[in-house]
Protein backbone atom coordinates (compact mmCIF):
# COMPACT_ATOMS: atom_id res chain seq x y z
CA UNK A 1 0.00 0.00 0.00
CA UNK A 2 1.38 3.13 -0.76
CA UNK A 3 0.42 6.64 -1.00
CA UNK A 4 -0.06 6.83 -4.73
CA UNK A 5 -2.08 3.89 -4.93
CA UNK A 6 -5.62 5.31 -7.20
CA UNK A 7 -7.63 1.87 -5.18
CA UNK A 8 -6.54 3.15 -1.59
CA UNK A 9 -8.87 6.48 -1.07
CA UNK A 10 -7.24 7.07 2.34
CA UNK A 11 -3.99 7.04 0.95
CA UNK A 12 -4.03 9.51 -1.90
CA UNK A 13 -2.32 12.73 -1.95
CA UNK A 14 -3.80 15.43 -2.89
CA UNK A 15 -2.63 17.92 -5.18
CA UNK A 16 0.09 20.02 -3.62
CA UNK A 17 1.66 16.66 -2.09
CA UNK A 18 -0.67 16.68 1.38
CA UNK A 19 -2.19 13.37 2.47
CA UNK A 20 -5.88 13.35 2.11
CA UNK A 21 -6.91 11.43 4.63
CA UNK A 22 -10.28 10.87 2.54
CA UNK A 23 -11.51 14.38 2.38
CA UNK A 24 -10.76 16.92 -0.35
CA UNK A 25 -9.24 19.72 0.17
CA UNK A 26 -11.27 21.90 -2.02
CA UNK A 27 -15.01 21.55 -3.58
CA UNK A 28 -15.15 19.96 -6.74
CA UNK A 29 -15.00 22.20 -10.11
CA UNK A 30 -18.81 23.61 -10.43
CA UNK A 31 -19.89 23.16 -6.44
CA UNK A 32 -20.30 26.23 -4.43
CA UNK A 33 -18.07 27.03 -1.46
CA UNK A 34 -18.93 26.00 1.65
CA UNK A 35 -17.53 27.00 4.92
CA UNK A 36 -17.68 23.78 7.30
CA UNK A 37 -20.44 21.30 7.61
CA UNK A 38 -23.69 21.58 5.43
CA UNK A 39 -26.32 23.16 7.51
CA UNK A 40 -28.17 21.14 9.83
CA UNK A 41 -32.01 20.21 9.45
CA UNK A 42 -34.99 22.36 11.54
CA UNK A 43 -35.08 20.94 15.00
CA UNK A 44 -38.04 19.94 15.98
CA UNK A 45 -39.34 18.56 19.29
CA UNK A 46 -38.51 15.92 20.95
CA UNK A 47 -38.77 12.31 19.12
CA UNK A 48 -39.92 13.78 16.16
CA UNK A 49 -43.26 15.89 17.64
CA UNK A 50 -43.32 18.99 15.92
CA UNK A 51 -41.80 22.35 17.79
CA UNK A 52 -43.24 22.63 21.14
CA UNK A 53 -44.50 26.53 22.40
CA UNK A 54 -42.80 27.88 24.83
CA UNK A 55 -44.60 30.71 24.93
CA UNK A 56 -48.75 30.78 25.41
CA UNK A 57 -50.39 31.89 22.18
CA UNK A 58 -52.12 35.48 21.13
CA UNK A 59 -55.63 33.66 21.65
CA UNK A 60 -54.71 32.07 24.48
CA UNK A 61 -53.43 34.89 26.26
CA UNK A 62 -57.00 36.26 25.04
CA UNK A 63 -59.36 33.78 26.01
CA UNK A 64 -57.29 33.96 29.94
CA UNK A 65 -58.06 38.02 29.82
CA UNK A 66 -61.97 37.05 28.78
CA UNK A 67 -62.19 34.88 31.78
CA UNK A 68 -61.07 37.86 34.01
CA UNK A 69 -63.12 40.19 32.38
CA UNK A 70 -66.60 37.82 33.36
CA UNK A 71 -65.15 37.12 37.14
CA UNK A 72 -65.33 40.85 37.02
CA UNK A 73 -69.06 41.15 35.10
CA UNK A 74 -69.79 38.38 37.66
CA UNK A 75 -69.11 40.08 40.83
CA UNK A 76 -71.10 43.10 39.47
CA UNK A 77 -73.93 41.36 38.65
CA UNK A 78 -73.95 39.49 42.02
CA UNK A 79 -73.68 42.84 43.74
CA UNK A 80 -76.78 44.10 41.44
CA UNK A 81 -78.69 40.75 42.39
CA UNK A 82 -77.77 41.22 46.24
CA UNK A 83 -79.10 44.97 46.06
CA UNK A 84 -82.18 43.19 44.19
CA UNK A 85 -82.68 40.89 46.58
CA UNK A 86 -82.26 43.41 49.78
CA UNK A 87 -85.05 45.47 48.26
CA UNK A 88 -87.38 42.53 47.71
CA UNK A 89 -86.57 41.42 51.44
CA UNK A 90 -86.95 45.68 52.57
CA UNK A 91 -90.72 45.43 50.50
CA UNK A 92 -91.61 42.21 52.56
CA UNK A 93 -91.32 43.70 56.08
CA UNK A 94 -93.16 46.64 55.14
CA UNK A 95 -95.90 47.72 57.41
CA UNK A 96 -98.16 47.97 54.75
CA UNK A 97 -97.77 44.92 52.85
CA UNK A 98 -97.04 42.76 55.63
CA UNK A 99 -100.70 41.43 55.58
CA UNK A 100 -101.30 40.83 51.74
CA UNK A 101 -100.47 37.15 51.36
CA UNK A 102 -99.77 36.66 47.95
CA UNK A 103 -97.21 39.59 48.10
CA UNK A 104 -95.55 37.72 50.86
CA UNK A 105 -95.12 34.71 49.20
CA UNK A 106 -94.22 36.34 45.89
CA UNK A 107 -91.74 38.30 47.73
CA UNK A 108 -89.98 34.85 49.45
CA UNK A 109 -89.94 33.29 45.80
CA UNK A 110 -88.20 36.28 44.56
CA UNK A 111 -86.30 36.94 47.68
CA UNK A 112 -84.31 33.25 47.30
CA UNK A 113 -84.51 33.14 43.22
CA UNK A 114 -82.32 36.40 43.82
CA UNK A 115 -79.84 34.80 46.65
CA UNK A 116 -79.53 31.93 44.64
CA UNK A 117 -78.57 34.01 41.46
CA UNK A 118 -76.27 35.82 43.49
CA UNK A 119 -74.35 32.69 44.79
CA UNK A 120 -74.34 31.26 41.13
CA UNK A 121 -72.85 34.55 40.18
CA UNK A 122 -69.81 33.97 42.65
CA UNK A 123 -69.19 30.43 42.28
CA UNK A 124 -69.30 30.82 38.63
CA UNK A 125 -67.10 33.90 38.80
CA UNK A 126 -64.66 31.20 41.12
CA UNK A 127 -64.56 28.91 38.24
CA UNK A 128 -63.86 31.35 35.70
CA UNK A 129 -60.68 32.55 37.98
CA UNK A 130 -59.92 28.94 38.61
CA UNK A 131 -59.70 28.24 34.75
CA UNK A 132 -57.99 31.30 33.80
CA UNK A 133 -55.06 30.47 36.59
CA UNK A 134 -55.00 27.18 34.92
CA UNK A 135 -54.40 28.47 31.39
CA UNK A 136 -50.10 28.82 32.40
CA UNK A 137 -49.54 25.23 32.97
CA UNK A 138 -52.94 23.54 31.84
CA UNK A 139 -53.75 20.42 30.45
CA UNK A 140 -56.26 19.21 27.76
CA UNK A 141 -58.64 18.64 30.00
CA UNK A 142 -58.49 22.06 31.27
CA UNK A 143 -58.90 23.08 27.61
CA UNK A 144 -62.29 20.79 27.41
CA UNK A 145 -63.11 22.71 30.31
CA UNK A 146 -62.75 25.81 29.15
CA UNK A 147 -64.58 24.97 26.27
CA UNK A 148 -67.39 23.67 27.94
CA UNK A 149 -67.30 26.71 30.16
CA UNK A 150 -67.75 28.96 27.96
CA UNK A 151 -70.68 27.53 25.74
CA UNK A 152 -72.91 26.94 28.78
CA UNK A 153 -71.66 30.79 29.55
CA UNK A 154 -72.79 31.62 26.25
CA UNK A 155 -76.24 29.73 26.61
CA UNK A 156 -76.37 31.45 29.75
CA UNK A 157 -75.98 34.69 28.44
CA UNK A 158 -79.05 34.15 25.61
CA UNK A 159 -81.23 32.62 28.35
CA UNK A 160 -82.67 34.00 30.82
CA UNK A 161 -80.39 37.26 31.23
CA UNK A 162 -80.84 38.15 27.34
CA UNK A 163 -79.65 42.29 27.79
CA UNK A 164 -77.31 41.57 30.69
CA UNK A 165 -76.16 38.58 29.32
CA UNK A 166 -74.94 40.00 25.65
CA UNK A 167 -71.47 40.58 26.36
CA UNK A 168 -70.99 37.38 28.77
CA UNK A 169 -72.30 35.83 25.13
CA UNK A 170 -69.76 37.19 23.00
CA UNK A 171 -66.93 36.65 25.64
CA UNK A 172 -67.72 32.86 25.95
CA UNK A 173 -67.75 32.53 21.79
CA UNK A 174 -64.61 34.21 21.61
CA UNK A 175 -63.31 32.27 24.83
CA UNK A 176 -64.47 28.95 23.13
CA UNK A 177 -62.87 29.79 19.63
CA UNK A 178 -59.77 30.80 21.01
CA UNK A 179 -59.33 27.92 23.07
CA UNK A 180 -60.68 25.28 20.63
CA UNK A 181 -58.05 26.40 17.83
CA UNK A 182 -54.86 24.61 16.63
CA UNK A 183 -52.61 26.89 18.56
CA UNK A 184 -54.77 26.49 21.79
CA UNK A 185 -54.50 22.66 21.32
CA UNK A 186 -50.47 22.55 20.67
CA UNK A 187 -50.82 24.90 23.96
CA UNK A 188 -53.08 22.43 26.05
CA UNK A 189 -51.79 19.75 25.13
CA UNK A 190 -47.55 20.32 24.91
CA UNK A 191 -46.92 18.13 28.29
CA UNK A 192 -49.55 15.70 26.82
CA UNK A 193 -46.52 14.52 24.36
CA UNK A 194 -44.87 11.02 25.15
CA UNK A 195 -42.24 10.08 23.19
CA UNK A 196 -43.29 6.84 20.67
CA UNK A 197 -40.72 3.63 21.23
Amino acid sequence: MSFGDPNNPYGQQQQGGQPGYGYPQQSPQGAPQQGGYPAAPPVQGGYGFPGVPTEMPGGVKAARVMLYVITGLQVIGAVIFAIGAAAVGAAKNDATLKDDVQFQQLADYSGNALWGIVVFAVLWGAFAVFLAVKFGKGTNGIRITAIVFGVITAILGIYPFVIFGLVHTVLAVLITVFVARADGSAWFNRQQQQPQY
